[in-house]
C-alpha cells in the first residue's frame, strides 16, 4: 500500500494546484465589459425573431446522415 502514495499525492498537488490557477484567474481577470462585448451576436446581422423558435426536422435528419455517413468513410481507412 505504501507504493501508492507518491500517486495520491501527485494527484492532491496536481488538484491543488489547478483550483487554485481557476480561482486565482477568476479573481484577478479583467472584468471589463462594453456594450458590443456583451451584445447578442448572429452573423454581424441584429437578431430577430425569438431563440425558442422550433427547428425543422429537416436539419435533425441532415445533421444524422451526416454523422452516419462521416462514420462509414471512417471504417473504410483501416
Amino acid at each position: 500500500m505504501t507504493q501508492y502514495y507518491p500517486i495520491v499525492i501527485y494527484i492532491i498537488v496536481a488538484s491543488v494546484i489547478s483550483a487554485a490557477l481557476i480561482l486565482l484567474s477568476y479573481l484577478f481577470a479583467v472584468k471589463n465589459s462594453d456594450a458590443e462585448k456583451i451584445s447578442p451576436f448572429e452573423c454581424g446581422f441584429a437578431p430577430y425573431g425569438d431563440s425558442r423558435q422550433q427547428f425543422e426536422i429537416k436539419f435533425f435528419l441532415i445533421g444524422i446522415l451526416f454523422i452516419i455517413f462521416d462514420l462509414e468513410i471512417s471504417f473504410l481507412f483501416p
